[in-house]
């Protein structure tokens, strides 16, 4: 089953990684950015919607989905937002678009922030939804930020959270499940 009828797929060149992607509709330019821990099948609902007035590209950032896994390295450069940005404008420019729309998803949206910073002329617009926490938040740090510890701990840098949530991967997900539920688990 396809959720992207009338799309096609592509392996387009990114910045050093080859970016697995969708492609649909005619019009402006739109890349659509997934979050953690998706794909670009997060965006399965809106996309052909979205491709009745845009061209429409779904990107699979690197290291997730269909897009290649190349090794990190000790600063961990290979899996920052701004190779990732690199990447997505990269794939854009592959397809003749040197200036587009973005809108990204949580993780994806901390790529989007990144492009329009050290790229702002390929970013013509951008939007973010349901981002992780910014700076200001941090700040504010508080009970609030109590309930919303996973956030910090999955930022960790690997192998950490993949070893400790890998000891007993249902337990985790049962807990966090447990705790988003209405009665707070």
């Amino acid at each position: 089953m396809s959720f992207f009828k009338g799309f096609r797929e592509a392996r387009l060149p990114g910045a050093g990684a080859e970016i697995f992607a969708r492609i649909g509709g005619e019009g402006p330019p739109l890349l659509l950015l997934h979050g953690f821990p998706q794909t670009h099948v997060a965006w399965r609902h809106v996309a052909p919607e979205l491709a009745r007035s845009h061209t429409v590209v779904v990107a699979d950032l690197r290291g997730y989905g269909a897009s290649d896994a190349p090794p990190d390295d000790a600063a961990h450069d290979a899996y920052s937002k701004r190779t990732m940005a690199r990447d997505m404008a990269a794939a854009m420019a592959s397809l003749g678009f040197d200036r587009f729309a973005v809108a990204g998803h949580d993780r994806g949206g901390r790529v989007a922030y990144r492009m329009a910073l050290d790229i702002p002329e390929a970013v013509a617009r951008l939007a973010v939804l349901e981002i992780a926490p910014t700076l200001s938040y941090w700040r504010a740090f508080d009970k609030m930020g109590l309930k919303a510890w996973h956030w910090a701990f999955l930022a960790q840098p690997e192998p950490l959270p993949e070893r400790l949530i890998g000891g007993d991967p249902a337990f985790f997900l049962e807990a966090m499940l447990a705790r988003w539920s209405r009665d707070g688990g």
